[in-house]
């Protein structure tokens, strides 16, 4: 194969370390990933990709008088003998590292030329999902620069609303929009009962995403992702779970015997994420999906959290984003919308990359037209 044969690289070196910011990198273990703030940066995650054909890789990046943060970075196959490295919501940068969208794409290239030396020759490119942001309906994400490009699709949401735990139970109420706090009490009201299930109710959740998921016209993973979230969390351990302030729980709305909603959340330190959610066609005039959400807010208070991430929302308010039900439901219950610069690829061998690039742009077109089409009409 010529891709195989060409031994020369492609990509244009950086200087030797050190760099302007960063001063060393070099492999850890894993358990060093606990000190993570992100969960898509924790040792919990990447064991957790490494179950699904992922490879996963800790390191420890020595940013100067700014300290070491601990770096997550995972690598799968593409085909044709190629291979790709993703850095989720990193890299994490210390506190008082310089703000300037400038020095977080000289850090962010440093990084990106330095990881090329632990990486197989193969690689084709590294992706990131830096994870700094701008808060606001309305404001640009932060920008960033040349030899990156953008990813072809996003793969983590770049925009999503935080909820303040550290307020009142009262002032968070008020901070949403009043037909919330109705549809909260209405569900109660009503008889919505919303309880923590055990894992072994996972599939449950997993016929009803299914549904979402017709009705949607969005993608889903196959169970057993869903289903192995939850048998690595048991098998991570007490100690590591502890280690981490971690907890995993599934919640189901319920309404006289019918599932009418499901969320999955992820505690983890200081935040608290919404990282799946389903519903039922049935029963929707109980607004069980609200009951669910101020269950969840209510647990992660009283688990120490101080954010509660709604985890991914359109970038505005846009009435023909097929995705615009979604952006009024979350940013209902008030918060702050933050908004990430997306997925960014740097590449080491920039034609494979192009080639790669356009298979994923040709995809996402597909996915859009597939929600944009008219839904068939029911049957009189």
């Amino acid at each position: 194969m010529a891709f195989r044969g060409q031994r020369k690289r492609e990509a244009v070196h950086g200087p030797s370390l050190p760099g302007r910011y960063l001063k060393s990198i070099l492999p850890t273990d894993l358990t060093q990933c606990k000190e993570a703030s992100s969960f898509l940066q924790s040792g919990f995650w990447g064991s957790f990709k490494a179950r699904f054909a992922w490879n996963t890789r800790a390191f420890l990046a020595d940013w100067g008088e700014g300290g070491i943060k601990p770096l997550l970075l995972i690598r799968r196959r593409l085909g044709l003998g190629f291979s790709f490295a993703y850095v989720p919501w990193g890299p994490e940068l210390p506190q008082g590292f310089p703000s300037q969208d400038e020095a977080r794409n000289q850090a962010l290239r440093e990084l990106a030329q330095a990881l090329q030396a632990f990486l197989p020759e193969n690689t084709a490119f590294i992706r990131f999902d830096p994870p700094w942001y701008t808060e606001g309906p309305e404001t640009a994400p932060p920008a960033i620069y040349p030899p990156f490009s953008p990813a072809g699709a996003d793969v983590q949401p770049p925009d999503t609303v935080l909820l303040d735990l550290a307020l009142p139970e009262e002032q968070i109420l008020k901070a949403m929009k009043s037909k919330w706090r109705y549809n909260i009490q209405l569900a109660h009201k009503k008889g919505v009962q919303v309880r923590e299930a055990p894992a072994e109710e996972v599939l449950a959740f997993y016929e009803l995403l299914k549904e979402t998921a017709k009705r949607d016209r969005i993608a889903i993973h196959s169970s057993d992702y869903y289903t192995g979230l939850f048998t690595h969390y048991r098998e991570y351990g007490p100690e590591r779970q502890a280690q981490e302030a971690l907890n995993l729980r599934l919640y189901l709305a319920e309404h006289e015997g019918d599932l009418l909603a499901a969320v999955v959340v992820l505690f983890r330190k200081e935040t608290a994420v919404y990282l799946y959610g389903a519903s039922s066609d049935k029963k929707r005039n109980l607004m069980a999906p609200y009951a669910l959400q101020w269950r969840a807010v209510q647990d992660a208070r009283a688990l120490g959290c101080t954010i509660y991430d709604l985890f991914g929302i359109p970038p505005r308010a846009d009435p023909e984003h097929p995705m615009a039900g979604l952006y009024r439901f979350k940013t209902g219950f008030g918060g702050r919308i933050i908004h990430r610069p997306g997925s960014w690829d740097y590449a080491y061998w920039p034609l494979v990359w192009g080639f790669f690039n356009l298979l994923e742009v040709l995809r996402k077109k597909a996915r859009l037209l597939k929600r944009k089409k008219p839904k068939a009409k029911s049957p009189s």
